[in-house]
C-alpha cells in the first residue's frame, strides 16, 4: 500500500487536493481510500461515515471520528480499572456524558492510520491537518514509544512472584501487570503506525495557495519535513487565477501568485515537484470537479517496494584528516537563529524552529564529544572527536 499524506497552510485548499489526488488513484485503475477528519459529503457528493463508504468504482472514502474514538477508548480504559475505581468508591462515567478533550484528534488520526493499515488497500490518501498540527501528529509515534520505554521498561519490570517481595523492600506499591501489558500493546499499535510513517512508499504532498505568506509557510514545512526523516513528493500550488482572463482589481493578486510561483520554481522544493492547479471560480462539489483538479501526479512509482526508508542522515569519516566525525543532517530552509542542539547521553535533542526532535545517535557517535556544529547550505553538520577512554586503540 502506497500512502500519500496530505497537509499545508491553513485554508489552502487541502482536503479538496486530498480528495482529487484519491479520485485520481481510482480512476487509474487502484483500490483508493479517503481519510479526513472533515465533513466530504458536499466534496464528493454522498454521505460519509466512520467507515470506508464506497463513493464510486475504486474510491473509498471514511471519516475521523475523533469524539467516538475518544468516548470507546476511555470507556474500555475504565472498565480495564474498575476494580481499582471501586476501592476510591468512584461513579462510573457513561457515554452519554463524555465530551472529547482537546489532543483527542491527534490520537483519532493515529487510529484511524492504524485501522487502514489493515485494510485491502492500494492507495491510502489522508488528510492531514495543517501543517505544524500535522508533523506534531506524525511524529507522536516515536514520540510516545520513547516514553513508554522509559517509564515502564519492559525488560525491567518485576517478576510477578517477587512483586509482593519488592514492594515491602521497597516500601510502595509496585506497578500492576495490566500496567505493562497496556504499555506492551500500545507499543505495538503505534509501532504498527511510525512503520506506516516511515515506509519508503509513504510520502508528503504540501498543498499552498502561492502568496507571501504561502512562500514563509512552505519554508518551515520543508524544514519540519526534513527534521522528522519524511519525505515531500509534491508541491501543490492551488488555486492558481488565470494570467490573461483575470480583470484590473485581480491584477495585484496575479502578480503575487506569479511572483511566489517564480520563486518555488528556482529553489523553494528542489527535492519535489511543483504542479499547479487552477481556481475553479466556485467551490468544487461532486467527482466532476475534482476530475478538473487532478495533479496528475501519481501516488508513487509502481516499483517501489515497501519497508523502511533510507536514512536520509549520514556520517563522514574524516579520521585520518582532522581526528571527526561528522554527522551530516540536512534541513533545507533552517535558520541558524532558530536553530539549537544539545547532547544528551546517547541522544541529541535538536530544534529547529518550532519543531522539536529527540534522535539517538549512531553507534560510532556514542564514544564521541560533540565539539561543534555548523549550518552550511542547508545542511546541518555536527563535528564529534572520539573519545580517547571510549574509542578502540590501534597498535
Amino acid at each position: 500500500m502506497r500512502t500519500v499524506l496530505v497537509t499545508g497552510p491553513g485554508g489552502a485548499g487541502r482536503t479538496t487536493i486530498a480528495a482529487a489526488t484519491a479520485l485520481a488513484e481510482a480512476r487509474r485503475g487502484r483500490r483508493a481510500l479517503l481519510l479526513s477528519a472533515d465533513a466530504l459529503g458536499d466534496l464528493l457528493g454522498v454521505p460519509v461515515s466512520a467507515d470506508p463508504t464506497e463513493v464510486r468504482d475504486g474510491l473509498w472514502a471514511a471519516r475521523i471520528d475523533s469524539g467516538e474514538h475518544f468516548r470507546t477508548e476511555l470507556l474500555a480504559l475504565q472498565e480495564r480499572a474498575a476494580a481499582g475505581l471501586d476501592l476510591l468508591g468512584a461513579r462510573p462515567l457513561t457515554g452519554e456524558e463524555l465530551t472529547e478533550l482537546p489532543g483527542s484528534e491527534q490520537f483519532a488520526l493515529l487510529h484511524a492510520l492504524r485501522r487502514a493499515a489493515d485494510g485491502d488497500w492500494d492507495v491510502l490518501v489522508v488528510d492531514l491537518p495543517p501543517v505544524r498540527d500535522a508533523l506534531a501528529v506524525l511524529a507522536l509515534p516515536e514520540q510516545l514509544r520513547r516514553y513508554l520505554r522509559r517509564l515502564l521498561p519492559q525488560e525491567r519490570q518485576a517478576a510477578r512472584a517477587l512483586r509482593p517481595l519488592m514492594a515491602q523492600l521497597a516500601g510502595v506499591p509496585m506497578p500492576s501487570q495490566w500496567l505493562y501489558d497496556t504499555a506492551a500493546r500500545r507499543d505495538a499499535e503505534l509501532a504498527e503506525v511510525q512503520s506506516l510513517i516511515e515506509d519508503r512508499t509513504t510520502t508528503v504532498r504540501l498543498v499552498a495557495e502561492p502568496g507571501p505568506a504561502a512562500a514563509e509557510a512552505v519554508r518551515t514545512a520543508r524544514t519540519g519535513l526534513a527534521l522528522y526523516g519524511l519525505r515531500a513528493d509534491a508541491l501543490v500550488a492551488n488555486r492558481i487565477l488565470p494570467r490573461d482572463e483575470a480583470g484590473h482589481w485581480l491584477a495585484t493578486l496575479v502578480a503575487q501568485q506569479r511572483k511566489c510561483l517564480d520563486e518555488w520554481y528556482e529553489r523553494a522544493v528542489p527535492e519535489a515537484a511543483l504542479r499547479e492547479v487552477g481556481h475553479l471560480g466556485r467551490d468544487p462539489h461532486g467527482p466532476d470537479d475534482l476530475t478538473l483538479l487532478d495533479t496528475g501526479l501519481a501516488a508513487g512509482p509502481d516499483d517501489a517496494a515497501p519497508g523502511p526508508a533510507g536514512d536520509p542522515w549520514w556520517v563522514e569519516d574524516r579520521i585520518a584528516e582532522d581526528d571527526l566525525l561528522v554527522w551530516c543532517l540536512p534541513l533545507p530552509g533552517a535558520v541558524k537563529s532558530e536553530l539549537s542542539l544539545t547532547r544528551r547521553d546517547d541522544e541529541l535533542l535538536l530544534t529547529v524552529g518550532p519543531f522539536r526532535r529527540i534522535v539517538p545517535l549512531p553507534s560510532a557517535l556514542r564514544r564521541c564529544t560533540v565539539t561543534g556544529a555548523a549550518l552550511t547550505d542547508g545542511v546541518l553538520r555536527v563535528r564529534f572527536t572520539p573519545d580517547p577512554g571510549l574509542w578502540p586503540r590501534t597498535s
